[in-house]
Formats: C-alpha cells, structure tokens, sequence
C-alpha cells in the first residue's frame, strides 16, 4: 500500500507540471497578443492616414507636395 505522503507527493508532482505548463502556455499567448496588439495599431495607423489624406481638400494636398519641394500636379515648366 501506498504510503499518505508518497500520494501527495504524486499530487504535488502533478500540480506543479499543470503550473509549469500553463506558465509556458501564458508566455506564448501573451507573445502571440502583443504581435496581434502591434498588426492591430499598424492597421488603426494606416486607417487614420488613409481617412486624413481623404478629408484633405485637393487644393490643401497640392500646396504640401509644393512646399516639400516637388511640383504641383499638372505643372508645367517654365518656358515651355
């Protein structure tokens, strides 16, 4: 017969690899939010700047593309 503290130490064995499993399970879930949590930012990003450039009045987008150096749409050099 098996002696009172050989079973709870079977028992003891048993909850501490149920803990250790859930610990490297919690890990990896919690890995797997953060990736989730940073593709979920990445796209809110994205949304916002899309939504931005769409509000802008077309007039506001040629004066900052002019302002950054490079020619408003449809200019023309001069001279020609």
């Amino acid at each position: 017969m098996a002696s009172v503290v050989g079973l709870l130490e079977e028992r003891e064995l048993a909850a501490r690899k149920r803990v250790e499993s859930l610990r490297e399970e919690v890990d990896r879930v919690l890995a797997e939010l953060r990736d989730a949590e940073t593709d979920w930012e990445r796209w809110m990003i994205a949304r916002e700047r899309v939504d931005r450039v769409l509000s802008e009045p077309r007039g506001a987008q040629a004066a900052e593309a002019a302002g950054a150096g490079a020619p408003p749409p449809c200019s023309k050099a001069p001279g020609r």
